[in-house]
């Protein structure tokens, strides 16, 4: 099989789908665009791609002439303001999803800009928008760049369709349908999907109203609960129609798709996948992207640890479905036949590395509780904290010829560890399955920051890191668990802040990274950011906002730095702490005395 064509000398007809993303085209099932791509062309349809099109005319998005059903329209990856811009909105200098790294191969709010160069092109030919770019902002959404409120992107796209989720089998449907003569104006039951009609229209079915966009601009409250509604309707079985006012239109939202089965999701990832980025950019240095993915196998979607931070449940959901172990250990035997592979497998994982089984019998049936956590704030009493299934894998993995180490390098969630009857995946883990670090993410140690992001106490990290330390200990193993961490959260005070710096202190770390929390569009904490309030319990919390306390909060989790020292002394002073500096602050190095010398030079 060959990769799918991206100019007018691979195409060998007029393909029914061109796919039109910001990413540099990359086959390999991390990949959205391959994905889809594969998928369509499994299913029997003609695929084409414009990667990275040039936006300043529509010269480029004309190359390959109409797709005889629809354009697919992406950002890539990742949502394309999140690629060009830092949590502190400067630009960024590399884009690992293009040539060479090189950063602007894309425009800020992508599909917004493709979508209208598609309609400057082709009129009225059906168009359909998806991704992450796409499924983060289907509603009303905060923009952080431009610090408001923003329609949702199915209206500025001028797209017939919006599909939200793991796509697979809402293009099938869609294709399906636009294959069987189907009017793209007139499907409007697929799930998984949004659409826009005039005011007054009425979907079939129950449905709740989010409001007018005009109402959630003007109150944040309304903004807030509006938030927790969409939150409460993403189970595909119990979900409900939603419904969001522009004035002369409505944007309706269908339920989610269901999660993929087992078989299915095996099915996905043993498509005919290149492993690679396109030829073409072999010149222009590769794609930087596939580095950390080439050797890693991805076994689950969905995740029910939901942090507040974190977009997957708005876009994979809650419900975890993990592939075969054989379906697993067939890519792992294909990465062993790959000319450069050496031996050593970078991760098998995926939202949750540890994840690889419903988490109870609601989830067995595909569904998810919409007013209870899985994990948050403990363990609920339904859940099988269970890893057997996912230590099969990793064993089963190891024993191939050829494979020298399999790493786990997606997060772990911590907790669910500690709630099981003993402690075998964690000395596996430890053994065999770490080299030198483990990063867990506890984010925080503050109380209040903890509750606000919908993680774990922090005395279920000290417990996994003892019982790891001990493991590694006895075995004479030298590794260590990092902690990644997050300042300046929705609920982190300034005080919050020196508590974790303290706590760093006295456990003698030094943090080389630290993220700053980056409000992107779909997440609670990004709720809470805008709003002030928790769209959970409806209270307020605090936020700190300006540029100069995030710097000071940041400065105390790296305080070691002598380039921190003014920002330190600052926020102590702010604390009325000024006694910590000489705790906090680096010493200044000793002056060695030079003594005289009789040497000549």
């Amino acid at each position: 099989m060959a990769f799918l064509p991206m100019t007018t000398s691979e195409l060998t007809c007029q393909p029914d789908f061109i796919i039109v993303t910001g990413d540099a085209y990359v086959d390999h099932p991390s990949f959205g665009t391959a994905v889809i791509g594969r998928v369509l062309e499994e299913a029997g349809y003609s695929v084409a791609v414009i990667a990275q099109p040039d936006w300043h005319s529509t010269d480029d998005i004309k190359r390959l002439g109409a797709p005889r059903l629809a354009f697919l329209v992406n950002s890539g990856n990742v949502d394309s303001m999140v690629a060009h811009y830092t949590a502190a909105k400067k630009p960024r200098s590399q884009d690992y999803y293009s040539p060479g790294g090189r950063s602007g191969c894309r425009p800020d709010r992508a599909v917004i800009v493709y979508c209208n160069l598609i309609r400057q092109a082709f009129g009225d030919i059906p168009l359909v928008i998806g991704g992450v770019e796409a499924s983060t902002r289907r509603f009303a959404h905060y923009d952080y760049w431009s610090d408001k409120l923003r329609r949702s992107i199915l209206l500025d796209s001028r797209a017939d369709l919006l599909t939200y989720g793991m796509g697979e089998n809402i293009i099938r449907r869609i294709a399906f349908l636009l294959a069987k003569g189907v009017p793209i104006n007139k499907i409007r039951d697929v799930k998984g999907t949004c659409y826009a009609e005039k005011a007054g229209y009425e979907p079939k079915g129950e449905y709740v109203s989010l409001g007018e966009f005009d109402t959630l601009c003007a109150s944040k409250k309304a903004f807030a609960d509006a938030f927790a509604v969409q939150y409460q309707n993403q189970d595909p079985y119990n979900g409900k129609i939603l419904v969001e006012g522009y004035g002369d239109s409505v944007v309706v939202h269908n339920p989610p798709m269901p999660p993929l089965s087992q078989k299915e999701l095996d099915a996905v990832y043993d498509l005919p996948y290149q492993r690679d980025y396109h030829p073409s950019y072999k010149p222009l240095g590769g794609v930087p992207a596939i580095n950390e993915v080439k050797f890693s196998i991805t076994h689950n979607r969905g995740c029910y640890g939901n942090c507040n931070f974190c977009s997957i449940a708005f876009t994979q959901g809650r419900v975890v479905v993990s592939r075969s172990i054989e379906s697993v250990v067939k890519e792992a035997k294909a990465l062993t036949e790959l000319p450069d592979f050496k031996g050593y497998i970078h991760d098998i994982g995926g939202p949750t590395a540890n994840f690889a089984s419903p988490v109870c019998k609601l989830q067995e049936q595909g569904r998810a509780c919409n007013k209870r956590e899985c994990l948050y704030p403990s363990l609920c009493p339904n859940a099988k904290p269970d890893n057997s299934r996912y230590l099969e894998m990793l064993r089963a993995v190891r024993a191939l010829p050829g494979v020298k180490k399999v790493f786990v390098r997606s997060g772990i969630r911590h907790d669910f560890v500690n709630a099981q009857k003993d402690d075998e995946f964690i000395t596996e883990l430890a053994l065999y399955h770490t080299s030198g670090q483990l990063r867990l993410a506890p984010e925080h140690v503050s109380a209040p920051v903890l509750k606000a992001m919908g993680k774990p106490p922090l005395q279920e990290y000290e417990k996994f890191k003892q019982k790891f330390d001990a493991v590694s200990r006895a075995n004479g193993l030298e590794q260590y668990v990092l902690p990644y961490l997050m300042s300046s959260h929705p609920g982190s005070t300034l005080g919050c802040a020196l508590e974790l710096a303290l706590y760093l202190r006295k456990n003698r770390l030094k943090p080389e990274q630290v993220q700053d929390f980056y409000p992107t569009p779909g997440t609670a904490s990004t709720c809470m950011f805008y709003t002030g309030i928790d769209p959970f319990s409806g209270k307020s919390i605090y936020v700190p906002r300006s540029g100069r306390e995030k710097a000071m909060q940041r400065a105390l989790l790296q305080s070691y730095d002598p380039k921190n020292a003014p920002l330190v002394k600052e926020a102590l002073e702010a604390l009325n702490r000024p006694d910590l500096q000489k705790m906090l602050l680096p010493s200044k190095p000793k002056q060695v005395s030079k003594k005289p010398t009789n040497k000549h030079r």
